[in-house]
């Protein structure tokens, strides 16, 4: 088994060792020839010399080889200030190629890769390998691990919530209905029900979770599939306290992007957000009365936010508060989930929250209904099963103290922050109406 990554190399001058990787970019010079390796940690150059040189010249890109030689530092001329290894390279004694690679559908040594969206994602199990397009999934990876950390910090407990679900929790988006054993059930669209049920056991949870909708949607900024964080808090005072809560998390986020991931925001060039100012908030009202001011386009009479409204909202919020982030509260009752909390001063409005970052969506969040008999008679209005809930009724029917929370789209917080062009360039293998892993008309 592989015990010595390349990063570790370091700490290695002047000793003979023996590194695995791929071969990431070749240049043969006849008498030297210089191959970088790659592994999961980092970059080597390996420089051989006419000795090994027929091995060397025998490597192809992308090819798996071991190379043996002695870990030297570079001449002070030399040294390659882009790369945390620049300082070193590996002097070949030996190598051996493990594997070979085909030969390569375009060139993936370039810095930014010039492919249009269909093809990167067709071709994605080596354009992942990418430097460029593997810190995405690194960011995305310190995002998830972050909000776990946010969270276990407030004394929340992680579980986990099942994918195939008696009755859908939101009845605005379309499902996935599966057989099960005879009986009709679906693919959760969102963790919901369960999040509100382990807040009687543990007052505050918090799940990382696939979720699917089918809405018949091919924009830049839907996935059939995405990777959703949830949190559900009990024994709240106010309904704004989760928006503190939500604020709270999504601000240790961005800093732990600043902190872990320097090099995919040095790749693209981004503009993080100051987490020292607060993010401001207003009724949804409010926000299209200043889109309408800004930019005379009047979508006051709407339930929701278009996305150029949400694009322009984060705007004002850039220039007037400083920060590329904006809360929209109270949504109408009729666009929010029934167990969604009425506001008593503001009847016909929710107490129910969107977060917008950089343009984009990030979260949804509000308080939940937990008094028993008025979410009985909200999920009737709807219409919902209630014998198919009842498992979900019987955690308020025994007993649910205030409470509320919120789910976050991971892809979508990448996307911002690195200023991606199409989520699906944050999603590893997305999936959509035309997509599962290959484009959907060549199945047969």
């Amino acid at each position: 088994m592989k015990s010595l990554f390349i990063q570790d190399t370091l700490s290695k001058i002047g000793e003979t060792v023996t590194l695995y990787g791929w071969a990431d970019t070749i240049r043969d010079h006849k008498k030297v020839i210089f191959i970088d390796l790659r592994d999961s940690t980092g970059i080597i150059q390996t420089v051989g010399t006419e000795d090994i040189g027929k091995k060397m010249a025998g490597v192809s890109v992308e090819d798996v080889i071991a190379v043996t030689g002695l870990i030297k530092k570079r001449p002070d001329n030399m040294v390659n200030d882009k790369s945390s290894l620049g300082s070193i390279e590996l002097e070949a004694s030996d190598i051996n190629i493990i594997s070979h690679a085909a030969p390569l559908p375009f060139d993936i040594s370039k810095e930014s890769l010039d492919l249009t969206l269909p093809v990167l994602l067709d071709n994605r199990s080596l354009t992942l390998r990418h430097p460029k397009i593997r810190e995405i999934f690194k960011v995305q990876e310190t995002i998830i691990d972050a909000f776990r950390r946010a969270c276990k910090a407030k004394h929340f407990t992680e579980f986990q919530a099942p994918v195939i679900i008696p009755e859908v929790a939101e009845g605005g988006a379309e499902v996935f209905e599966v057989k099960y054993f005879g009986h009709k059930a679906f693919l959760s669209q969102s963790p919901q029900f369960y999040k509100q049920i382990m807040i009687t056991i543990f007052e505050r949870v918090f799940t990382v979770n696939k979720t699917l909708r089918a809405e018949p949607s091919v924009t830049t900024r839907h996935l059939t599939e995405a990777t959703t964080l949830d949190a559900e808090l009990g024994f709240i005072d106010s309904w704004t306290e989760l928006m503190d809560m939500a604020e709270y998390v999504i601000k240790y986020l961005c800093d732990a992007v600043k902190k872990e991931n320097i090099l995919a925001l040095g790749l693209y060039t981004v503009d993080m957000p100051d987490t020292s100012l607060p993010i401001p908030r207003l009724k949804l009202r409010e926000g299209q009365e200043i889109i309408f001011k800004r930019t005379g386009r009047d979508n006051r009479a709407e339930p929701d936010l278009e996305p150029e409204d949400e694009r322009e909202l984060c705007r004002w919020a850039q220039e007037e508060h400083g920060i590329n982030m904006v809360f929209v509260t109270h949504y109408p009752v009729a666009k929010r989930p029934f167990y969604t909390f009425e506001d008593s001063e503001d009847p016909g409005y929710t107490l129910s929250f969107d977060l917008l970052g950089f343009g984009l969506e990030w979260l949804t969040g509000g308080q939940r209904i937990h008094d028993y008999e008025t979410l009985m008679k909200k999920a009737q209005d709807r219409g919902m099963n209630m014998e198919k809930i009842e498992l979900y009724l019987q955690a308020f029917r025994y007993g649910m103290p205030p409470e509320g929370g919120f789910s976050f789209g991971s892809e979508r917080i990448v996307m911002g922050l690195l200023g991606l062009q199409n989520v699906r360039e944050a999603s590893l293998f997305p999936r959509d109406m035309e997509r599962i892993d290959v484009h959907l008309p060549s199945l047969k």
